[in-house]
């Protein structure tokens, strides 16, 4: 299959905003759009939220996980858990429930393998953002953990396009042009989609440059950095031989 016209066709719909997102994800959207108000009230969310069960479960596990609840005093309803995590930490949960629910959309089962692999490689980068941040780069820590939740939107969403482009994700495939510019072209229209901040956009350009610069002071050089100390890559990577495992970075965390 013509590879380059496969990766135009799913750039081009993504930049129309031609998105479809998954199910059940149209309260985590709200929710986003919500937090950007600044007027936004803990009642308003805690009634948007209090209709999508799993973002509510993922809230109250982590409101009484013992890094927000080291007294031990379990809470059982999600305005008060709002309140104990705070704005920032919901938009991360709200935007990891759209992202882990991409994970699903493909039918195929070796698509659907990859996508989790992916998860796997976002969960890894996304925790070593946040310890970046407070360690090294000196950046906001709930930023760095939002930045690294979203930074393989656009993968994920090639993987739920690919059953429509047989053999577009086989080994051998010509996928280089996807990483030279259909990666930063669909997930910038993903992200917009998704109404990211800006700052997070700007820290994905520089993800997308691959440029970090030394000593790594940027939410950009977190995100980067942390990308290369994943232990999980991005099976897209690895598909193609692309592995960014040949950079050593020493760093005294």
């Amino acid at each position: 299959m013509d590879i380059q016209a496969a990766l135009d066709c799913i750039a081009a719909d993504a930049q129309r905003g031609d998105i479809v997102f998954p199910t059940h994800t149209d309260i985590a959207l709200r929710v986003q759009r919500m937090l950007d108000d600044p007027d936004c009230s803990i009642d308003a969310l805690g009634k948007l939220v209090a209709n999508e069960p799993l973002l509510s479960a993922r809230i109250l596990g982590i409101a009484n996980s013992i890094a927000y609840n080291p007294g031990g005093r379990t809470i059982s309803d999600v305005k008060t858990a709002i309140s104990r995590i705070g704005f920032s930490t919901l938009r991360a949960l709200a935007a990891s429930v759209v992202v882990r629910q991409m994970q699903g959309m493909s039918a195929d089962p070796a698509h659907r393998a990859m996508a989790a692999k992916l998860w796997e490689h976002t969960t890894h980068v996304a925790s070593l953002s946040r310890l970046l941040a407070r360690r090294v780069t000196r950046q906001n820590p709930d930023a760095a953990f939002f930045a690294g939740i979203v930074h393989e939107v656009g993968s994920f969403y090639l993987i739920s396009r690919a059953g429509a482009f047989p053999g577009l994700l086989d080994a051998g495939s010509n996928l280089e042009i996807w990483h030279e510019d259909g990666e930063a072209a669909v997930g910038r229209a993903v992200m917009q989609a998704l109404e990211v901040p800006d700052t997070t956009l700007q820290a994905m350009e520089t993800l997308w440059s691959g440029y970090l610069a030394m000593p790594p002071a940027s939410l950009g050089d977190t995100l980067l950095l942390a990308n290369e100390l994943s232990p999980v890559e991005s099976p897209l990577d690895v598909l193609e031989g692309m592995s960014r495992k040949g950079m050593a970075v020493e760093l005294e965390l």
